[in-house]
């Protein structure tokens, strides 16, 4: 608390008293350096003003975002550690740890293979995640979070326009937090480095990055006696009493990767006919490593092998590596009546592998090399004109994996505040490399498997509206792969945990709606996301809670002469009861089980939020019913949720 007086003294006579007394709230109000006029040395030029839509940040799939310095709810949401709306996630005990998942399909799906280890992905930026600059000033915006115990949560992001064609940006997001619990510590790094680039004439635009990215956290396998946190026993308050399975097991998520993207257009001027080549190059190295000094736990007293036999007495130093290097290029036609028609070929070569080839006992072989070379083809059809956008994707393996992917989406804006969408998606994906091969120094956790590929078929629909966003998804899915709780009743009995890679043969359905809408009452508001969500199955393989709600109840008001923004409310989280996959820290996955259920427990937040010009300021009481409230709210099945937490953060934009 001395740290947030100490910023809160600091800032409030620089913002109130320093700056301007116009109020400023986006960047259309930033003026250039200022000229001279030639004819008179004293008179100055007026200087020309940056509007707000100069300073835009664009993705990869080319959807533009600008600054926004405004101060919400909404943007209360995406202050943490993953900086977006977490929405249909769970936290776990710490910050930087996994996330359990509450909404299925939350991310998408690809037909690709990928490495795998996807519990310990959530803040491990994609390429697609990677935002790139376009700004007419520099501009640098600083992020700062207070976490669990010692420790900071900062990201730092500074953008330079070089000139109005080239730009550079470079971040860094860092985190250190010690939690609660025995042998927790998370730790963090990303790195990223942008640069964007297009020709005076319009024929080039390219975009490059490079990001450094490592992932660390002590894993201690969860609390190994649930009965001593849900007693509420006033000597176990102190969580470090809490006995836990693992007491120096650690593991780190680490990766590099450089990207570049460009377009040329063949044609020298552009006409109602235009012709592109394109091009896209894509190399990655990721690793993932466990390390356990001490094999067995101490539960209650007794020696248990927690995740079963060893090779090894002591000194587990497992380490998976991977790489892939993608490369695509493709040609564009482009009729300003037609839309854009787009053929292309690809080309993936992935390496997976570990140092040494397993021969166990029973003649069985676990080998160290997955290698694929995956070829596809394909074509992609955009549309827009007037109020509709459409997009139409197809691509087929030209190689023998059987791969493809049908992509189906448009967009129709009714106006400014309506807007409706559909997705239809089709594809026969490839399995995560650590589902078909893994080594272990525990015995039972090696395997070499060849899977079929999952075929999944996926229609959404969207409408935002100025009355109601709704939003649904239908799934089918078929031979969906899991990882499975396969302990014996003898092994759990010895509290033990085993865990293996399924596929699923039979067909699962997935629904789901989520619900969003607002309703203001003068200085007062009620912002409500509700997500209903049913699967139909003939086994309990793919668990979600049926209901999931967010409801903030707050209040909105300027103080000190309209100079501060201010708002203030109680934040909701809520899910109904079910069978939650549990993680497992040897293999970075979660995995289905069908013991234990978790939910039904109530979260509440008290929040203060501010606004002083572009600083936003936040303080939060987290879960501060858990100072009441019975012991029975947790992440996963050995994972007790967060207890009662007062933090605060800031974000600060700078425009040069």
């Amino acid at each position: 608390m001395r740290i947030f007086f100490f910023l809160i003294f600091l800032v409030f006579p620089v913002l109130l008293f320093s700056q301007k007394k116009k109020q400023v709230n986006s960047a259309k109000e930033i003026d250039y350096n200022s000229k001279y006029n030639s004819s008179d040395s004293i008179k100055k030029k007026k200087a020309p003003v940056a509007t707000y839509d100069m300073y835009q940040f664009i993705s990869l799939d080319r959807d533009t975002t600008y600054i926004d310095t405004t101060q919400s709810v909404r943007k209360a949401y995406s202050h943490n550690y993953l900086r977006k709306d977490n929405f249909g996630l769970l936290s776990f005990p710490n910050i930087g740890q996994t996330y359990n998942t509450l909404q299925y399909g939350m991310n998408g799906f690809s037909p690709y293979p990928e490495f795998g280890f996807t519990a310990r992905q959530f803040n491990y930026l994609k390429a697609n995640d990677v935002k790139y600059a376009n700004v007419a000033t520099p501009v640098t915006e600083l992020y700062f979070k207070s976490t669990i115990q010692r420790g900071q949560s900062a990201d730092s992001y500074f953008s330079l326009n070089v000139s109005p064609r080239l730009n550079f940006s470079i971040a860094y997001k860092g985190l250190r937090s010690e939690g609660r619990y025995i042998n927790q510590e998370s730790k963090s790094g990303n790195f990223r480095f942008t640069t964007s680039y297009n020709s005076k004439d319009g024929r080039f635009i390219a975009n490059l990055h490079y990001t450094s990215q490592k992932l660390q956290n002590e894993e201690n396998g969860g609390i190994s006696n649930v009965s001593d946190f849900t007693s509420g026993d006033p000597s176990f308050d102190n969580r470090q009493r809490l006995g836990v399975y693992l007491e120096d097991a650690n593991s780190v998520l680490k990766g590099g990767r450089f990207f570049f993207d460009q377009v040329f257009r063949i044609n020298r001027k552009i006409g109602d006919n235009n012709l592109y080549f394109t091009n896209q190059f894509n190399y990655e190295e990721i690793y993932y490593g466990y390390r356990q000094q001490t094999i067995a736990s101490n539960v209650g007293g007794v020696l248990v092998d927690r995740f079963g036999e060893s090779f090894v007495t002591s000194g587990i130093d497992d380490i998976t590596n991977y790489n892939k290097m993608y490369n695509k290029i493709g040609v564009v036609y482009e009729n300003m009546t037609l839309g854009s028609f787009t053929f292309f070929v690809d080309d993936l070569h992935t390496n997976y592998f570990y140092n040494n080839i397993l021969y166990l006992d029973g003649g069985n072989t676990i080998g160290n090399l997955l290698s694929q070379k995956i070829n596809t083809f394909g074509g992609q059809y955009n549309y827009r004109k007037d109020k509709w956008n459409g997009k139409f994707l197809y691509s087929k393996s030209i190689t023998d994996q059987n791969l493809y992917n049908f992509d189906a989406s448009a967009v129709y804006d009714w106006n400014d505040e309506n807007q409706l969408s559909f997705r239809y998606q089709s594809m026969n994906k490839l399995p995560n490399n650590n589902y078909n091969l893994f080594q272990s120094s525990y015995k039972k956790y090696n395997w070499s498997n060849d899977f079929v590929n999952e075929k999944i078929n996926s229609l959404s629909v969207n409408a935002d509206t100025k009355w109601v966003s709704l939003s649904m998804q239908l799934n089918a899915i078929n031979d969906h792969l899991y990882f499975a709780d396969i302990t014996s009743a003898s092994e759990r009995k010895d509290s033990m945990q085993i865990v293996a890679p399924k596929q699923y043969s039979k067909a699962i359905n997935y629904a789901s709606l989520k619900v969003s809408r607002e309703f203001t009452f003068g200085k007062w508001a009620l912002d409500n996301t509700l997500l209903f969500q049913k699967v139909d199955q003939p086994d309990a393989v793919l668990n979600v809670p049926e209901f999931v709600t967010r409801n903030t109840f707050y209040y909105t008001n300027y103080l000190f002469d309209k100079k501060l923004f201010f708002q203030t409310g109680v934040e909701l989280n809520y899910f109904t009861s079910y069978y939650t996959n549990n993680y497992n820290p040897v293999i970075g996955e979660f995995f289905v089980q069908d013991r234990v259920k978790i939910g039904n427990a109530p979260l509440l937040d008290y929040f203060v939020n501010v606004k002083i010009q572009r600083t936003r300021l936040y303080l939060k009481a987290e879960h501060f019913n858990s100072l009441f409230s019975k012991n029975n709210y947790f992440s996963d099945a050995n994972n007790p949720y967060r207890d009662f937490l007062i933090r605060f953060g800031l974000v600060w934009n700078f425009f040069n």
